[in-house]
């Protein structure tokens, strides 16, 4: 049976629909390899794609998109809600089906190799694929972001795993690995105070002595005047969903502010769903052979 692999790459690119086209064409009518869902946000100025397929297939699906990027995105001209180190800030791997976490570490590796060849592009490793321990959390490897990174880079502890030790002039730097499945999850405030999401977020997250597998960060949505939570649940099955919801309509209370509604980025696992579903609706002995769709794939 052919190995699959999933692949979520985020561009700092949110707001140029023909930019955000051309990144997306690279992984359609490809041989093996099929787009699942793309989403962008103007506020983060920011577009999720998640894509799966064949290892080779999908690493040259990859590589061609990481190209356009680095050709039509300028990180000096940048400005958005959501921290970014590079005009293609983050590429994860995720093993999906006949395909160990080694072999998508692997598979990581040989992208960051080409494509530090091929655009000059600095590559940082992160999670599993991480060189040290330090590296393993995106976000102490994006502290500083495009702006900092000539001087962060200039330590040499923090100089990159493959191509150029100085940022590329335009595209920064890109953080390449693999992971497990993650959930993108944000929960709207009604409220335009950014300083109460950003409190919010501090306590929700691990690092704040919040959900263990819960990173969050307060981000304003200016199109619609108010703020968010953002989050991403590394393991939805230690931290689910709800109980991040939960945890943030909580800790809103103390601030008299509600909770607007939650968003999903990209694409979520059924059982994440179910988890949630369970909860709110108190389901009792519960179990995923009782999901329709779920039956009719079997």
């Amino acid at each position: 049976m052919a190995k699959i692999v999933e692949c979520v790459p985020n561009f700092s690119e949110g707001r140029n629909p023909e930019v955000m086209e051309k990144i997306v064409d690279a992984f359609r009518g490809k041989p093996g390899v099929k787009l699942l869902d793309y989403s962008a946000d103007k506020d983060h100025n920011r577009m999720v794609v998640t894509t799966a397929g064949e290892p080779e297939a999908l690493k040259k699906a990859v590589i061609e998109a990481i190209g356009i990027a680095v050709a039509h995105i300028d990180l000096t001209k940048h400005e958005g809600q959501h921290p970014r180190m590079g005009a293609v800030d983050v590429v994860p791997f995720i093993p999906i089906k006949d395909m160990t976490m080694d072999e998508a570490v692997a598979l990581s590796k040989e992208v960051a190799a080409e494509v530090a060849e091929k655009y000059a592009l600095p590559v940082f490793l992160y999670e599993k694929a991480a060189s040290k321990p330090e590296r393993e959390n995106l976000a102490t490897v994006r502290k500083g972001e495009f702006e900092g990174l000539k001087e962060k880079m200039a330590k040499p502890e923090w100089q990159s795993d493959f191509g150029p030790k100085e940022p590329h002039a335009t595209a920064g730097a890109v953080v390449i690995g693999a992971r497990m499945p993650l959930v993108a999850y944000n929960v709207n405030l009604n409220t335009n105070d950014l300083a109460i999401a950003d409190k919010i977020a501090k306590t929700v997250r691990h690092m704040g002595g919040g959900l263990r597998f819960c990173k969050a960060m307060g981000v304003e949505l200016t199109d619609r005047g108010i703020v968010q939570v953002s989050m991403n649940l590394t393991d939805f099955t230690k931290t689910a969903i709800y109980r991040a919801h939960e945890m943030v309509r909580m800790e809103a209370q103390r601030w008299g502010v509600t909770v607007a509604g939650g968003e999903i980025v990209g694409l979520v696992p059924m059982q994440a769903l179910v988890d949630t579903a369970e909860y709110y609706l108190g389901l009792e002995n519960f179990s995923m052979k009782q999901v329709l769709e779920n039956q009719l794939m079997e």
